[in-house]
C-alpha cells in the first residue's frame, strides 16, 4: 500500500559526512563542517516546501567532545556565527529554533547565542526546527529516568502511574510528534545514539549522499521514497 499524498510530519536527519567530503576536495575537515552549513539551509527550505512542521537535526553528540580540540572549538565557532547569522532569515520564513540537549555543559558564549536565538524565534509557528547540540538518545533517557525518580521519591507520582505518555512529555523533543522520517547521509547505516526512543516506528532513510552534498533534490527523494512506505505500526492492515 503507498501513501502517495503523505507528507511526514517530523524529520530527523543525522547530518554525517562533512569530514569525508573536505578530504575529497582535500580540505581540512573544518572545511566540510562549514560547508555543511549551506545543506542545512537548503533543508529547511525543502522541508517547508513540503509542509514538514518539526525538523530535528544532530548536530553535536556527546560523543563528539571525544574529537582533537581544534575541530571541537571550530565547529562551536561556526555554530555560534550561524545561529546568529540565520535567526532573522530563519524568523522571516516563520522558523522557530529549539535547542535540545546538555546545554549546560556549553560554555557561556554558545548558551548566549542559543538564548538570543531562541528568543528571536520564539513566536514562529511554520517549523519547528530542533538542533541537536550536545544530545545523546543515552543523556535524554537517563535525565528522564532522574526527573521520575524525584518525582517517585517526593511522592508525586507512583510507578504504577509510569507510562509511555509520561516519558514522551518528558523528553527533549517534547512536545513534537515522534519523527515519521529519520534520514542518514553518508551510507552509514545506524543510528549513533539519535532519537532511540522517538524513532521507535519511523520510516529509515539512507543515502550515500555526503551531508555538504545533500541539497533540496536529494530531501525531495527521501520525501518521495517516505510516501512509498506502507507504515502499519505494528498493525495488520485489513
Amino acid at each position: 500500500m503507498t501513501q502517495t499524498n503523505r507528507t511526514p510530519q517530523h524529520v530527523a536527519i543525522i547530518m554525517d559526512g562533512n569530514g569525508r567530503w573536505a578530504k575529497q576536495h582535500g580540505k581540512e575537515r573544518i572545511f566540510g563542517h562549514a560547508q555543511g552549513v549551506e545543506s542545512v539551509r537548503c533543508v529547511v527550505k525543502a522541508a517547508i516546501r513540503h509542509g514538514v512542521r518539526y525538523l530535528t537535526i544532530y548536530a553535536f553528540s556527546t560523543e563528539n567532545w571525544g574529537r582533537p580540540t581544534d575541530e571541537i572549538n571550530a565547529l562551536m565557532d561556526i555554530f555560534c556565527r550561524n545561529i546568529v547569522i540565520e535567526a532573522p532569515e530563519l524568523r522571516q520564513q516563520g522558523v522557530r529554533i529549539r535547542i535540545i540537549g546538555d546545554t549546560q555543559a556549553l560554555n557561556d558564549e554558545v548558551r548566549g547565542r542559543i538564548a538570543e536565538a531562541e528568543a528571536e524565534t520564539a513566536e514562529c509557528n511554520r517549523l519547528v526546527l530542533n538542533i541537536a547540540l550536545n544530545y545523546s538518545a543515552r543523556w535524554e533517557l537517563t535525565e528522564v529516568a532522574r526527573s521520575i525518580a524525584r518525582d517517585v521519591a517526593a511522592g508525586r507520582l507512583t510507578p504504577e502511574a509510569i507510562t509511555p505518555d509520561s516519558i514522551n512529555a518528558r523528553l527533549a523533543t517534547a512536545p513534537c510528534p515522534d519523527p515519521d522520517l529519520v534520514i542518514r547521509t553518508s551510507g552509514e547505516y545506524r543510528l549513533s545514539n539519535f532519537l532511540l526512543w522517538q524513532s521507535a516506528y519511523s520510516e529509515l532513510y539512507f543515502t550515500d549522499v555526503l551531508w555538504p552534498d545533500f541539497d533540496e533534490a536529494e530531501f525531495d527523494k527521501a520525501i518521495d521514497n517516505f510516501r512509498l512506505r506502507d507504515r502499519r505500526f505494528g498493525l495488520i492492515k485489513q
